[in-house]
Order: C-alpha cells, then structure tokens, then sequence
C-alpha cells in the first residue's frame, strides 16, 4: 500500500499528500487533520484545510485549499467543499453536496442531498434543502 504520493497542480508545483491513519484517505502535508477524524479512502483534504476532531469524510469527497472543517462536522460522499469556506462544527453536509468558495456554514445546520451552496452565502441555522430552501422540520 502507498503511504504518499506525488501530484502535479495545474501551476507545475508537485503537491505531497500521505495517508491518513484513520480511513486512508488522502491528506495533502500542508494541511492539518486531527488524529480523530476519519477521512474515506478515496477523500481528499488539499493544503492549508484543517479538519476538526472527530469529524467524518466520506468516500470520493474534496475539501479545497484553506477550508476548515470544525469538530464533529459529518461529510457525505462525493461533496465538495469551496476553497476558502468555513463548516462550524456539529453540522452535517449529505452526500452530493456542492458548497462555493468562502461559504460559511454555521454550527448544526444539516445539508440535505445534492443540496448546492452558491459562493459567498452565509447559511445560518436550520435545515436546507436540495432547492435551497429553508425546513425548520427534522431532516430525514
């Protein structure tokens, strides 16, 4: 099993990404991911992104340059999160999911499937929809 490997970026510069101990996925050397947090084998966590304690990243899922992920935050398969956003901890993004860059995502608020976050959007509490609406219901 490969513990790094070696990735040219668009700009020529080779980026160095190691495994993570907890679920194997990819995590770029110029990022930080507590031990505690699980990241999906097929994950990746690109440089200056932080991923808090006990949070979960799911298989095929993109965290971009300088994004921090707080503490207990759950990360469905195949989202992709902006460069530059903020996901405020205990929140919970389904999978398919597609947050923009410097989205702020406050604490708690759930995400439902393929659920689309324009750049630039402050999402408050709640629960949001796959249209972009508001439920103040539990989400299923």
């Amino acid at each position: 099993m490969r513990k790094n490997i070696d990735v040219e970026v668009d700009t020529g510069v080779i980026e160095k990404y190691r495994r993570h101990p907890n679920g194997n996925g990819w995590v770029s050397g110029k990022s930080s991911v507590q031990p505690s947090a699980f990241i999906s084998e097929s994950a990746y966590i690109e440089s200056g992104a932080r991923v808090g304690r006990e949070s979960w990243v799911g298989p095929g899922s993109w965290i971009d340059h300088d994004v921090v992920v707080g503490d207990k935050v759950f990360i469905g398969q195949n989202v992709h999160i902006g460069e530059g956003s903020l996901v405020a901890g205990g929140a919970h993004l389904g999978s398919h999911v597609r947050i923009g860059r410097n989205v702020r995502i406050a604490a708690g608020v759930r995400l439902d499937r393929d659920t689309r976050v324009p750049d630039g959007t402050d999402v408050a509490a709640g629960n949001v929809g796959a249209d972009g609406r508001r439920s103040h219901g539990l989400a299923a």
